[in-house]
């Protein structure tokens, strides 16, 4: 197992379930008109199908606070309880092979008799890209697509499902080219960046468009990838830029903060291999 693969062990979550204000996000289109038809039928169906244009009801994976996932990031988890692996099933034969990674963040204060309470803070829409079965459960490669906000919960157990929104910067779509200049093919370290700057780069057409960010944001979020043999500092660093990168809705800010934050590991990376060159 690598150091990439996750063993998730959630906790009891209690019973309350709260979506968290504060997640700052673009505004959907505003609804359209109402829908004028003869036949009652074909009506209901034309409004469903303009509700599921800024709405998808998808199971919910809980995570600790620690555990945030930015869009273009790709994680491996080990599933092996019950609840977890029907989770897994249901995305792979109704949703799609789509799922939402959640961080929940508990509420202080907020114990009772029914449990402790938990916001929903770090919502990302997820495609499962590959699933090996295992003896105990199963290791599944997922893959980041955007932030998305929980707007109702719609089922508690065995697993958590809801209704969820897509949230978007307020930037209008812009060239890659940019933004990124494509790194040599001959850098070794560079391997988990360059494999979200193409991710991010290509046209995603298998997913419900309102919920794909522009490429531009996607790529803002591409830089944030851990470095092999990172420590434990730099690593709860990389945490916090994710966080921070979640909660802006300014993809230029968030271009700058996270340039600025892969000259400062290339600086890292190449001080380390100088010392190790010292010690040979």
């Amino acid at each position: 197992m690598t150091a990439a693969t996750q063993t998730l062990i959630a906790p009891n979550l209690g019973l309350h379930f709260r979506r968290s204000p504060d997640i700052p996000h673009r505004p959907l289109s505003p609804p359209p008109p109402p829908l004028r038809c003869r036949n009652l039928a074909a009506s209901k169906k034309l409004r469903s199908s303009a509700r599921e244009s800024y709405f998808m009801e998808l199971p919910l994976l809980p995570f600790q606070p620690d555990e945030v996932l930015v869009p273009s990031e790709c994680k491996t988890l080990h599933l092996y309880e019950a609840r977890f692996l029907a989770l897994l099933e249901e995305s792979l034969d109704r949703r799609e092979k789509f799922f939402v990674h959640l961080v929940l963040h508990p509420i202080l204060g907020s114990r009772s008799a029914r449990g402790a309470s938990f916001a929903a803070r770090y919502g990302c829409l997820v495609c499962i890209e590959n699933v090996e079965r295992l003896d105990i459960g199963a290791l599944v490669s997922i893959r980041g697509i955007g932030r998305v906000s929980v707007t109702k919960l719609q089922q508690m157990e065995p697993y958590l499902r809801g209704l969820v929104v897509p949230l978007r910067d307020n930037v209008p779509n812009c060239e890659s080219e940019k933004f990124v200049t494509q790194p040599s093919k001959d850098e070794p370290l560079q391997t988990p960046h360059q494999n979200s700057l193409k991710w991010a780069e290509r046209e995603i057409v298998d997913c419900n468009k309102a919920f794909i960010p522009e490429v531009a944001e996607r790529l803002s979020f591409a830089a944030l990838q851990p470095v092999v043999g990172s420590t434990a500092s730099e690593l709860l660093e990389l945490q916090r830029e994710k966080m921070f990168a979640m909660d802006s809705k300014n993809t230029y800010e968030r271009l700058t903060i996270v340039t600025d934050s892969i000259k400062q590991k290339i600086a890292l990376v190449a001080a380390k291999l100088a010392i190790q060159s010292l010690e040979l």
